[in-house]
């Protein structure tokens, strides 16, 4: 699949939003995946992007995500397998 580079001035108009908190579904015909930002101190989860795609491009970004993955993980270190705790937000960082 050939992927075209976006035109640099389409960039500065993307506004970047976090996301933590994720849900996935499908049928047939498309795959949707929707993106949140968890907010543990008070349990509140917002949805902010909905991303509706046919399952050919899903598969397309699974494998840019798999390869980006194995690039980080190259250059700083294997990412835990384990799950983020909530309270993980709401301890301070020591040392």
């Amino acid at each position: 699949m050939k992927r075209n580079s976006p035109d640099i001035n389409e960039i500065r108009d993307i506004e970047g939003r976090y996301a933590n908190f994720f849900k996935v579904g499908h049928n047939a015909y498309e795959v949707v995946v929707d993106f949140y930002q968890s907010y543990p101190e008070n349990e509140h989860v917002r949805l902010h992007t909905r991303i509706i795609t046919s399952p050919i491009y899903a598969k397309a970004l699974l494998e840019t995500l798999s390869q980006s993955i194995q690039q980080y993980e190259e250059s700083f270190g294997k990412i835990s397998d384990g799950r983020i705790q909530t309270d993980a937000f709401l301890t301070p960082p020591t040392g």
